[in-house]
Formats: structure tokens, C-alpha cells, sequence
């Protein structure tokens, strides 16, 4: 059995390409989520998340998403 979590966010900065040595490309970011409760202080709590995307997704989530865009994985 696998586990699965989706989650919807925001990139904290312009995601990065780079290309390793196989010539395979991979884009890393982290998104920002926020909780859906407030804490003991009534505040809502961000959880900071790092992604990483290899290939096709990765170019595809450098060309389309920016610092700020909201994003579902």
C-alpha cells in the first residue's frame, strides 16, 4: 500500500531548473501551505513544504509557475 497527500499551495520563490549529469532534467521549490486551524493563539500556522520535479514536470512546473503562484500536487 502506497500513501498519497495532495497538496495546494503557494511556490515561496521561482522554481529552479538544472539538469543532472544524465542530461535529465529537475526542478526544485517549496510551496507554502496553510493549515486550515487556528492554533491555541487563534493564529493560522504555514507549513513550508520542498518539492522536488524530475523530466517533463519539471520543465513544465519552470515554465508555467512563478513565486506566488498557487499550486496543487
Amino acid at each position: 500500500m502506497m500513501n498519497k497527500a495532495i497538496l495546494m499551495g503557494r511556490l515561496t520563490a521561482d522554481p529552479e531548473l538544472r539538469t543532472t549529469q544524465n542530461n535529465i532534467s529537475v526542478c526544485s521549490f517549496t510551496i507554502a501551505v496553510d493549515r486550515r486551524f487556528k492554533n491555541q493563539h487563534g493564529e493560522r500556522e504555514t507549513d513550508f513544504i520542498p518539492i522536488v520535479a524530475w523530466r517533463q514536470t519539471a520543465e513544465f512546473v519552470t515554465r508555467y509557475f512563478n513565486k506566488g503562484a498557487r499550486i496543487a500536487l
